[in-house]
């Protein structure tokens, strides 16, 4: 069995996981503008209250976004430095399956697709579509971030025929609660324990980065630098 560590301050929440033996163990706070002080804090507290120690982890985890950039950028920090000091291995995971995944686990019977969508500020959100089997959680597709009315009329949720639920703080927005979701629950952070979940089944396939592969996913930015680029093509 594995023993992963996660972290995650890509929203106003800041949690910290311990997956261990298959047991889950975590500290989640509402903590914004508060990541730098409180993110290596609770990765001590949560360790001790375990008797582990950093040298004795398997690998650490992390939510990789989409979020804050801010946290982000905090988040990917601190698991660096922890993951290089001892040489440990990192798994990145989508902030937005952890979303997808926390539902999941508190409606197991759901069988319906979850789109998960976060707000990006500047009218835009972050946003992908999941499926949930047998209390796990698959991607369909790719993640995006774009305005909320281009959302609702994208190819992958135009053919759900309105019959998914939408999770995140995304869906504050007037045109996605049109869009005919079944269900709306706004008030889900990314949480560590869910990360911790995503992370040992990767585990298990291998599907792990050395720890200076370990970058955080803006999904903006890379847009942006797409754009930039066929810009520049089109010179």
């Amino acid at each position: 069995m594995s023993l992963i560590l996660a972290l995650d301050s890509s929203t106003d929440a800041c949690s910290v996981a311990l997956y261990q033996q298959g047991q889950l163990s975590s500290l989640f706070e509402l903590a914004a503008k508060s990541h730098t002080q409180r993110l290596l804090p609770m990765v001590d507290e949560l360790l001790k209250q375990a008797g582990i120690s950093l040298k004795e982890l398997d690998a650490i985890a992390f939510g990789r976004g989409p979020g804050s950039f801010t946290g982000l950028r905090i988040c990917a920090g601190i698991v660096q430095g922890l993951a290089f000091g001892t040489q440990l291995p990192v798994i990145p995971v989508s902030t937005l399956e952890a979303q997808a995944l926390a539902y999941t686990r508190a409606n197991p019977d759901n069988q319906q697709s979850i789109i998960a969508a976060m707000d990006a500020r500047m009218n835009e959100v972050y946003w992908g579509v999941f499926k949930p089997e047998n209390s796990h959680i698959q991607a369909v597709g790719d993640e995006y971030v774009m305005a909320p009315e281009a959302m609702v009329n994208h190819p992958r949720v135009q053919s759900l025929g309105g019959h998914f639920v939408g999770i995140g703080s995304g869906w504050h927005y007037p045109d996605m609660q049109a869009s005919a979701a079944k269900t709306i629950v706004m008030d889900i952070h990314p949480h560590a324990g869910d990360i911790a979940l995503i992370a040992a089944e990767h585990w298990t396939k291998g599907q792990i980065v050395n720890v200076l592969d370990a970058q955080p996913v803006y999904l903006r930015d890379s847009v942006s630098w797409q754009k930039r680029q066929r810009i520049r093509n089109s010179d």
